[in-house]
């Protein structure tokens, strides 16, 4: 059976358009975006947080202890549920530094991850932890997600 030239075309657009679809869903851009507000909390957290070096507020109106706080985040990709760790250090309610890292099971989430920790530390660092809400970061959304769930961690136990 002899397909026509447009029969052809037409297959080969339906096929082209299924596959960005899904890239779509892995890298969005590679740009960072950010959004300010406080994320809502994820339901399935697999968080350990862990405070050091957490001691008194020296601002009066804080709402947070200053310290290093340290929580882990776990996201669904395609193939796998993949965690990241974060540690955060506060001072006066605003991030001074910010350390990601991994444990990629998948070969493409370390790809992300690496953008991810690569570009995170100029989204946060600086910014009040109340004001902290990354969406995608260097095309990474999915990571996000980890980072999203451990922050969400590390505002109840700098809260306490």
């Amino acid at each position: 059976m002899k397909l026509s030239p447009s029969v052809r075309q037409g297959s080969a657009l339906v096929g082209i358009a299924g596959t960005l679809l899904l890239a779509g869903c892995a890298a969005e851009s590679s740009s960072a975006e950010t959004t300010t507000g406080t994320p809502a909390p994820q339901a399935s957290a697999d968080s350990s947080p862990s405070a050091t070096s957490a001691g008194a507020s020296t601002g009066s109106g804080s709402t947070y202890k200053d310290g290093t706080y340290s929580a882990d985040g776990s996201y669904q990709t395609p193939e796998t549920v993949e965690k990241i760790s974060v540690s955060i250090t506060l001072a006066d309610d605003t991030v001074t530094k910010v350390e990601v890292t991994g444990d990629p099971q998948a070969s493409e989430t370390k790809h992300y991850q690496s953008q991810f920790i690569g570009g995170i530390s100029a989204l946060v660092v600086g910014k009040k932890l109340d004001e902290i809400s990354v969406s995608r970061v260097s095309g990474s959304s999915l990571t996000s997600k980890g980072f999203t769930q451990a922050l969400d961690t590390i505002r109840t136990e700098a809260a306490g």
